[in-house]
């Protein structure tokens, strides 16, 4: 159905008179005439009935009426929406995080991207740094935060957008933690407890322990940095976590950090031909990040 007749009729059906109605839509009185007979024609019912002074809305005229608008306004809403989408404006966004990015990237990056773009939908799922890259790769995912360095292949852009250290997470009943600092070697003997081996994290503090002179002995594996700090906290041994998660260290933990520092880094991924809205959401996050 012509569009263009659809909104024809809603002038005349306001108007009510032909000549009026093409005055309002700047066009001549019988290209008019011709295009209401042709919506009526393809609806096989008359919308009018012509009076000496004007015209009146027939039954079906005034039936066909109220959709005729509601069709006109959700056309200008599609071609709204794909402006908005065009520009980065709209549309959806797919985020990909590891665990640890909960504790200051996500709060900081959200709210400033709705702040930013509010008719953007954020889908978050938490995930592995690999499975992130997989994502990215097989166009699952749109961007994701993930640990640094990658380690395997893949065509993502990726950015360096927080760094942190690793810091020794000790029961404060410890021999060690009173100390304002600790040397890793100092810890060879006991039982660590590390992020599972599909972790960067876990790959970064078993090379930080080889650097140290020991291979730590791992008695537990976690994939939550929380879960590190609970089993801590129950005595089961000692862990290496983000000094960025400090805030969430409960009662009975000690963080102490190392003599010789182990610097980890959070990276922003993203597929080299992302959307608008993709863009839109890696800058605000680098400006978020580096503000903040």
């Amino acid at each position: 159905m012509n569009l263009r007749r659809l909104n024809y009729f809603i002038v005349l059906a306001e108007e009510l008179n032909f000549h009026r109605a093409a005055e309002r839509l700047n066009m001549a009185q019988p290209p008019l005439s011709v295009a209401i007979r042709k919506l009526e024609q393809e609806l096989g019912a008359p919308l009018f009935e012509r009076k000496t002074r004007g015209v009146e809305l027939t039954a079906a005229g005034k039936a066909a009426l109220g959709p005729a608008r509601e069709t006109l306004a959700h056309t200008a809403m599609i071609g709204e929406a794909v402006k908005l989408g065009k520009i980065g404006e709209s549309g959806r966004i797919s985020l990909g995080f590891v665990g640890s990015a909960v504790s200051e990237l996500l709060p900081t990056i959200i709210p400033a991207f709705r702040n930013s773009f509010p008719s953007v939908e954020l889908v978050l799922e938490e995930m592995t740094s690999v499975d992130i890259l997989t994502g990215i790769d097989q166009r699952m995912l749109d961007v994701g935060l993930m640990r640094l360095p990658a380690t395997q292949p893949n065509r993502a852009n990726i950015s360096v957008i927080e760094r942190d250290m690793l810091i020794a997470a000790l029961p404060s009943s410890h021999a060690q933690a009173k100390r304002k600092d600790v040397r890793l070697d100092e810890l060879a003997n006991e039982p660590f407890i590390l992020h599972s081996p599909v972790s960067i994290l876990h790959s970064i503090a078993l090379i930080a322990c080889q650097k140290a002179g020991f291979a730590p002995r791992i008695t537990q594996e976690i994939i939550q940095v929380q879960a590190a700090l609970s089993l801590v906290q129950s005595g089961l041994g000692v862990s290496l976590v983000p000094a960025r998660m400090a805030r969430f260290v409960p009662e009975g933990v000690t963080l102490l950090p190392l003599r010789d520092p182990v610097e980890i880094e959070m990276g922003l991924a993203w597929s080299a031909d992302a959307a608008p809205a993709v863009a839109n959401f890696v800058a605000v996050a680098k400006k978020a990040c580096d503000t903040h």
